[in-house]
């Protein structure tokens, strides 16, 4: 599935391993089940694939602001300028929009630079060379160039980093074609979605909760990449479906556990790919539960949920017995005093709250 064929991915069912490795986040019991996977945390698994792909391929270089010397920001690129010199670890003037437009002109070449923003906040310095260039060149040119390119960038609340360091702008990218836009919520998916979106020949958004590097979880060995557009059902369940992605879908499995005790059985689908969407297994979803809240950590005034909403309605509408409901970000710019930045952003109690609205509506019950 590209996104240039248009093509919508089949179902994953909750347990189905598939020819590309595991498709969903991976719990203890996987881990107990492979004994070759290691525990680590979301920011190691980045590290570790990085540091492994560059052994691969020697085309596959790193590029952008105090990676190097400074092992980056968040320390995603430890130690690996010491490894690999700094002909593959670049580091790079405060100048976005240029070093993002290097990094086109060498995977045009033949290249595979991994562009590393600080933060999605200031992709906004890159956004014609990501929007008019990456996205556009194969296209433009009839498909005789690719821009085989990876921008990874943190984004999202709750580290009181203000208003303009604070946001969630995937919804921007997921809305360009010829952009490819992955969300890994785990670090087993952000390895397996880092894997792919390197191995891809063309452009990805790889997008990185600030909240999830110090999470923890298995992470298999060996290099199985994940399938770019496919969404994973992360825990089944018969009573309500839950569609989120990264940080959102802790969220989500926290809430399915709360209401595991009522007698609730709740399923959790992880989008994993913003662009291409898995529209198939999203509707599958709902079709078997026939209801759906979707959670975002973004606002909801045109944002990913109200893509997902009318997905669910021109494709489940039918299966509904109530309608969807969404739950999002207050629409403000993001407090920096914590408690206010608290209280924007969206959370289990909200999410919860949704749901135990959602079982009590009963207006499309047949």
């Amino acid at each position: 599935m590209t996104s240039r064929s248009g093509t919508v991915a089949e179902p994953v069912e909750a347990s189905e391993p598939g020819a590309h490795g595991y498709r969903r986040p991976l719990t203890r019991a996987d881990h107990v089940a492979m004994p070759n996977a290691q525990v680590m945390t979301y920011r190691q698994a980045l590290n570790d694939t990085l540091r492994q792909e560059m052994i691969r391929d020697d085309k596959v270089f790193l590029i952008g602001e105090e990676i190097g010397v400074f092992e980056g920001s968040y320390k995603i690129t430890a130690g690996l300028l010491a490894e690999f010199g700094p002909e593959r670890v670049r580091d790079t003037p405060i100048a976005e929009e240029g070093f993002t437009g290097a990094a086109i002109g060498a995977a045009m070449l033949g290249y595979r630079p991994v562009v590393e923003i600080m933060t999605i906040n200031f992709t906004l310095k890159a956004i014609d060379q990501i929007v008019n260039h990456a996205a556009k060149i194969h296209s433009m040119f009839g498909g005789q160039s690719s821009v085989p390119l990876v921008l990874r960038t943190p984004g999202g609340g709750g580290q009181q980093l203000a208003a303009t360091h604070s946001q969630n702008l995937e919804v921007w990218y997921a809305h360009i074609p010829g952009l490819k836009v992955v969300a890994p919520s785990s670090p087993a998916d952000a390895k397996a979605l880092l894997l792919a979106a390197i191995r891809d020949n063309d452009p990805v958004i790889f997008l990185e909760n600030l909240a999830l590097y110090n999470t923890k979880g298995p992470v298999p060995d060996g290099d199985e990449a994940a399938e770019i557009g496919r969404a994973a059902v992360v825990r089944a369940g018969t009573d309500v479906t839950i569609v989120s992605y990264s940080r959102g879908v802790l969220t989500a499995l926290e809430v399915a556990e709360r209401f595991e005790a009522e007698g609730v059985s709740i399923e959790v689908v992880d989008l994993r790919s913003l662009r291409p969407l898995d529209r198939r297994s999203i509707c599958a979803s709902v079709m078997r539960t026939g209801r759906a809240v979707v959670f975002e950590d973004d606002w909801l005034t045109y944002g990913i949920g109200a893509e997902l909403s009318a997905t669910i309605a021109e494709g489940a509408f039918d299966y509904l017995d109530a309608p969807v409901r969404r739950v999002a970000a207050a629409e403000v710019p993001l407090p920096y005093a914590k408690p206010l930045e608290l209280a924007a952003m969206p959370d289990a109690d909200d999410l919860a709250r949704a749901v135990r609205e959602l079982l009590q509506d009963t207006r499309f019950r047949k």
